[in-house]
């Protein structure tokens, strides 16, 4: 590993002992090493996360056997990403529950701008990077958060319609058979299938609109015995508080009984908003949730509880009363945001407020993964290498998440200390010819 001038230290200790557990985590032993100096560069200062610029830090003198090990590692190997996280999980989990239990698991994406049009992926959507549709790719995931920390546990590539459907640009960037379109909700789902399989400690699940509007999603989250607080849009229709849907019209003299729930001309459901702007001003509450950066985050809430009416007159029972609750800034025209929530009926106001907000916690992960530790940084094509490498940036970022809730909260990447490994005979990929 190249001569020191002193010891490790006690945190590149406890980095040694995290990374290995990962390297058996990924199988075959020719993976191992490469799989630590493949972190470890990640965690090293830097401003570019790709192989060619990490390999040329860790080992200056054999830059293109270091680069070779790296690639291989990332877009060749067969290791299993689920596998890894799961180790990462283990590894992350207790740390962060010294500072609490874990309170939520919280269902996003994230855009990375890209241009062209072969790497796996990319096509013209929405990325919220630059809040407006453009050419790039986007990555589901499901965090597990504590009050104080998050992690992520789950990432999936979301592949669009025309990149599932061609077959040829699906060979090209060998994306695996298996692999169908899925929306993402559907993804997320999949993500907390595989949460609530894997026994991790529970949460609430938190969502934005892009999943709260989905009410199969809802349902399919409900059904797993888990509780949400997801953002809705204005336009989302339901029973105003203390009313339903009328029940089923009354039995005729021949015919099986009518089931299905009816509306009448006036006995329909209203959008949230219509319901919003209906309520006295008196009814919506100040209410400071957490300390922001320069002072105390604070607005007006109100929660009611009312009944979701997507498509009730299918249905021959009426869906249970949730919480909506709804966000009127001081001084805006109308509110600003919604959610509702199946948290229990005696939840109070504040408590729901800080749990619909505890979203915040995750924009620290992207911002660290993508700024600092280069999740958008991997410049091959396929779908293999994506995955790869957005796994092993989650896994050195776990390290400074256990870090932080173990004694430094101020730990950041390239502020750890370290030392690049320099060049190893061992480095070397299976196959590959020796360096000189």
């Amino acid at each position: 590993m190249g001569t020191r001038l002193s010891a490790p230290g006690p945190q590149e200790r406890r980095f040694a002992a995290y990374i290995e557990g990962l390297a058996n985590a990924a199988g075959h032993e020719d993976r191992h090493a490469p799989l630590k100096n493949y972190c470890k560069a990640l965690l090293l200062p830097g401003e570019r996360k790709s192989i060619e610029p990490m390999a040329a830090r860790l080992a200056p003198e054999n830059i293109q056997p270091m680069r070779q090990c790296l690639h291989h590692l990332v877009a060749k190997a067969p290791w299993n990403d689920a596998v890894l996280l799961e180790q990462v999980c283990e590894s992350v989990l207790p740390a962060m529950r010294k500072q609490g239990p874990v309170v939520a698991w919280i269902v996003d994406d994230t855009g990375f701008p890209k241009k062209g049009k072969h790497s796996v992926g990319v096509t013209r959507q929405y990325c919220g990077q630059v809040g407006k549709q453009e050419n790039c790719r986007v990555a589901v995931s499901l965090s597990v958060a504590t009050w104080s920390s998050s992690l992520p546990v789950g990432y999936r590539l979301y592949l669009p319609k025309d990149w599932a459907e061609d077959d040829e640009r699906r060979e090209k960037a060998e994306v695996p058979e298996e692999v169908a379109f899925q929306t993402k909700p559907e993804i997320a789902l999949d993500q907390i299938r595989a949460a609530v399989a894997a026994n991790l400690d529970r949460g609430v699940v938190l969502a934005d609109a892009a999943y709260g509007m989905n009410t199969e999603f809802r349902d399919e989250v409900t059904k797993l015995a888990l509780p949400y607080v997801m953002g809705v849009q204005s336009s989302i229709t339901v029973w105003a508080p203390g009313e339903q849907p009328l029940p089923a019209k009354q039995r005729g003299k021949i015919g099986r009984p009518p089931r299905l729930l009816q509306r009448s001309t006036d006995h329909q459901p209203v959008s949230v908003k219509q319901l919003a702007m209906a309520l006295p001003s008196t009814d919506f509450k100040e209410i400071t949730w957490r300390e922001g950066t320069d002072r105390k985050l604070r607005s007006r809430f109100v929660a009611v509880r009312v009944r979701p009416a997507h498509r009730d007159n299918e249905r021959a029972e009426p869906r249970s009363e949730e919480w909506l609750l709804i966000e009127w800034p001081r001084g805006e025209k109308e509110p600003t945001k919604y959610w509702l929530s199946t948290l229990p009926p005696a939840t109070k106001l504040k408590a729901l407020v800080k749990m619909a907000k505890h979203r915040w916690i995750i924009e620290r992960d992207y911002q660290e993964l993508k700024q600092e530790l280069g999740l958008g940084h991997f410049e091959g094509r396929n779908w293999r290498g994506f995955h790869h490498h957005a796994t092993l940036c989650i896994a050195a970022y776990g390290f400074l998440v256990a870090e932080r809730n173990r004694f430094s909260p101020s730990a950041r990447v390239g502020h750890l200390g370290f030392v690049a490994a320099g060049p190893a005979p061992n480095f070397r990929p299976r196959g590959s010819p020796r360096t000189p």
